[in-house]
């Protein structure tokens, strides 16, 4: 008679290789060198860092409406939090640093994410402005309308996806230059 103990046995998570597909979705997107070359992101580790974080607020943004999306979201943010550990852990940042480089990470995170759910609520100009001032350090603001655009183009790509597609791992970001041509 195990049933009246169900409740005690830890909640179900996503599958790994879920999470892990996402997140290489997201992170081979990041590394797309048109955001570098013809988006005018920074080619350094902000840059890319920023990019990332990026694609990562696209994903969890879309989860929201899908069944399940909480604990694949929360999947996917402790995946993101476990590589970000790990990669400030091989570039030889000391075990008493990582701890506070890991705070500004979330802090990053929760800023970004925050600024560019306020821009939706304005237009393509806020969200320009936000890309703008988040992954272009404040300059070039045509590049950031032309991410923004891009955004957009995810946004929508993403969106119309099924739930089964999008929590399967196999969905994919439209190219950069779809957004780049709008």
């Amino acid at each position: 008679m195990l049933w009246p103990f169900n409740h005690f046995r830890k909640p179900r998570t996503p599958l790994r290789g879920t999470i892990e597909a996402i997140y290489g979705m997201i992170v081979t997107q990041a590394r797309e060198p048109l955001f570098y070359r013809d988006f005018g992101v920074p080619d350094t580790v902000n840059g890319r860092f920023d990019l990332l974080l990026l694609h990562l607020w696209l994903v969890l943004r879309r989860l929201k409406s899908v069944e399940g999306g909480t604990a694949l979201s929360q999947g996917l943010f402790d995946h993101f939090c476990n590589d970000m550990d790990d990669n400030l852990r091989e570039m030889a940042v000391s075990d008493l640093k990582v701890p506070k480089r890991m705070q500004a990470f979330g802090e990053a995170f929760y800023g970004r994410t925050a600024a560019y759910d306020f821009a939706l609520t304005e237009g393509r100009e806020a969200l320009a402005q936000a890309l703008c001032k988040n992954i272009l350090n404040g300059e070039n603001i045509e590049k950031a309308r032309l991410l923004a655009a891009y955004a957009e183009a995810a946004m929508a790509a993403l969106d119309s996806l099924d739930e089964a597609t999008l929590v399967s791992g196999s969905a994919k970001f439209p190219l950069p230059e779809n957004g780049a041509q709008q």
